[in-house]
């Protein structure tokens, strides 16, 4: 039996906004791209984008098989919602999406074509097609594929994945920072004082640099001296090479990376929002800090002020930060820098209510939220791909303004929920799989090579003297 596989994507600068669509058929055996759909739809929907895109892999499919019964199909998209409803295991509520689910329904019978989800990354080829078909309808056009590089730029995408991964890329994105990240968190830290998660002290940094070399570190394991293998062939040595025992000098003898930018990060104090566990971003009314959260600021203020390492402070521009960090820096004695960049997601028409009653009114915007980091919230707001995008290059410019120092960044919890995603290297849903309490401490140090170290998270011991 002949096997396809049908990629597809949609997207809307806007939802609703300008959209477009992109599929690729790929032949399973070989990787080969048979065939490349895109348009641009004009204003639409992220979903009746997906849809679109969707129908189009499939009915590309159809026509090159000529409908063929020996042929199967796999369906991989990154919209967890169009793969559900079309699975079967979500209901169809929307009436603008039961048109368009019956029309991909009526391509090709249902036995032949499975559904997958993956995450956005693996869905490149059809992304690249989608925003292409977007730009041209932008230049007033349709997409032509004698003028798409989507077809190139997946198979140097496929040929790049299948060399060896070199540490490149923003701090905390790669793989490869993420195993040594792993690695370094595996290693037993002697220090017993909490200043030790904050400090760029020698222990430390010559743990992260042991971790990043596969150095012999005392109280370290398996993955952590494999880690340094991998490190060392994918630089042109071999395992044997890396398996040597490092000079018996203290922590070994591995590059001096300097000491890290040493992001604190702290979640504002309460508001009358928090407790009700309201959205509340930064298209709301931007709420001051409740007697509650007042008192957690002079709590995590004091706590800062015994530790002794923070040397500079960054906030969010919005109320509840500002009273957060202008709190602690009274008491530690800096000047508060505002940063655009680390406020709230903005959460639309949903600023102010309960997740019951934006499940209530706003079903299936919801659903497609929960399901897909583009979706944005009902009424358009951010989407956590657009929050990542903020918040990533705002690291990358705070990281490299405050090298080798300790710096207070008060903040939300997607930024700071963000941050920790973007240095373990985990997916977008991994958002949804983290706790995050007001006035809590998290702290995250980004070394000079791009690697990124987790060290805390959600403390809030400072809060229940």
């Amino acid at each position: 039996m002949r096997r396809l596989i049908v990629e597809a994507d949609g997207g809307s600068r806007g939802n609703p906004g300008p959209a477009g669509y992109g599929a690729v058929v790929l032949d399973a055996a070989t990787g080969e791209t048979l065939a490349e759909r895109a348009e641009y739809i004009g204003v639409a929907t992220n979903n009746v984008a997906e849809y679109k895109g969707l129908i189009a892999g499939l009915t590309a499919a159809h026509e090159l098989t000529g409908g063929a019964a020996d042929v199967s199909i796999l369906v991989r998209m990154d919209s967890k919602l169009v793969v559900e409803q079309m699975s079967g295991r979500w209901k169809i509520k929307h009436p603008d999406m039961k048109p368009l689910a019956a029309e991909a329904g009526r391509v090709l019978p249902a036995g032949r074509v499975r559904y997958e989800w993956i995450p956005r990354e693996q869905n490149k080829h059809a992304d690249r097609l989608a925003n292409e078909a977007m730009d041209a309808g932008k230049r007033g056009e349709q997409w032509r594929p004698a003028d798409s590089s989507a077809a190139l730029d997946a198979a140097a995408a496929r040929n790049a994945a299948a060399l060896p991964p070199a540490p490149a890329g923003p701090p905390g994105d790669a793989a490869a920072g993420a195993a040594k990240a792993r690695a370094a968190l595996s290693v037993t830290r002697t220090p017993a004082a909490d200043e030790a998660l904050f400090a760029p002290d020698e222990t430390v940094a010559a743990q992260a640099r042991a971790s990043l070399t596969g150095e012999a570190v005392a109280g370290g394991d398996f993955e952590a001296a494999a880690g340094g293998a991998a490190y060392a062939v994918r630089h042109g040595g071999t395992a044997a090479e890396a398996a040597t025992p490092a000079p018996a000098r203290g922590w070994g003898a591995g590059p001096d990376m300097g000491a890290p930018a040493t992001f604190v990060l702290l979640r504002h104090g309460e508001t009358a929002l928090t407790p009700e566990k309201r959205f509340s971003g930064s298209g709301g009314n931007d709420p001051e800090l409740s007697a509650a959260g007042l008192r957690q600021a002079d709590a995590v203020a004091e706590a800062l002020a015994a530790r002794g390492t923070i040397q500079e402070i960054v906030s969010s521009p919005l109320k509840r930060c500002r009273q957060t960090a202008e709190t602690v820096g009274a008491r530690l004695g800096l000047d508060v820098r505002i940063e655009e960049g680390l406020r709230e997601t903005d959460f639309g028409a949903w600023e102010g209510l309960t997740f019951g009653e934006v499940r209530e009114r706003y079903p299936e915007d919801l659903d497609a939220w929960l399901a897909s980091p583009k979706a944005e919230p009902t009424g358009g707001g951010e989407s956590f791909a657009t929050v990542a995008r903020r918040v990533s290059s705002t690291r990358d410019r705070l990281a490299a303004a405050y090298a080798g120092r300790t710096v207070l960044l008060v903040t939300h919890v997607t930024p700071i929920k963000t941050l920790v995603r973007l240095a373990l290297g985990a997916p977008p849903e991994s958002l949804f799989r983290m706790e995050l309490s007001a006035a809590s401490l998290s702290a995250v140090a980004y070394y000079a090579d791009g690697n990124a170290s987790v060290r805390l998270l959600n403390d809030t011991s400072h809060l229940r003297g």
